[in-house]
């Protein structure tokens, strides 16, 4: 005969409310990346999760609260200011994390497809401002480095790079017919990094002669 059920530790249940967390996390970036903001339904995150819906309330004050978690999550899985990178690094690491995590950048399309120029949530909008500016910032850095040419301007560079890295995910089809390769094809993906990385190498500018 078994004896009475032990109730779980205080850390027990840290752990559980954690790995629930990221349960609904994780079908949410799913469910945001296949039908964007306004398409996605709590009702369906709940079930990929397989929880209550009533926990993405009680976890994320609601879909939208859930979607600024996401954000938040993006900004800090991105890891774009490496310092001891090469910005030609950065760019194609980028490449192959939109390859391997393709609701990201589905995400972000989404976002910018239904971008009014509005701020519903200032706060969110402020830190997402700050990580944006922080980029800049580190573009500008390694320009005075030397890996960018002076004449270049940083945030027009940044917002180049982004295209760039983002076209496999959001224009698959201009891959197909302009290369003739799958967006998704290891070949295609091996090819695109190296000449994104010579491109990088050519914005530098010309290499001083010994």
């Amino acid at each position: 005969m078994s004896g009475p059920r032990r109730s779980p530790s205080g850390d027990e249940r840290k752990r559980d409310a954690e790995r629930t967390r990221e349960r609904i996390l994780e079908a949410a970036l799913v469910e945001f990346g296949e039908h964007g903001f306004a398409g996605a339904r709590t009702s369906a995150i709940a079930a990929r999760a397989g929880v209550n819906q009533q926990l993405i309330s009680y976890y994320f004050d609601g879909k939208e609260g859930l979607f600024q978690a996401l954000q938040r999550r993006w900004q800090t899985t991105s890891g774009a200011a490496q310092p001891d990178v090469t910005m030609a690094d950065v760019v194609t690491g980028f490449v192959r994390l939109g390859a391997t995590q393709r609701s990201w950048a589905r995400l972000l399309a989404w976002e910018g497809l239904a971008d009014t120029g509005a701020t519903p949530d200032p706060e969110g909008e402020q830190e997402a401002q700050a990580y944006f500016t922080a980029m800049v910032d580190d573009v500008r850095r390694r320009q005075e480095a030397g890996e960018l040419a002076a004449s270049l301007d940083p945030p027009y560079v940044l917002l180049m790079l982004f295209a760039a890295t983002l076209a496999p995910t959001v224009l698959p089809q201009v891959v197909r017919r302009v290369t003739g390769l799958p967006a998704d094809s290891q070949e295609f993906l091996d090819t695109y990094a190296d000449q994104l990385g010579k491109i990088m190498a050519h914005l530098a500018g010309p290499t001083p002669a010994a």
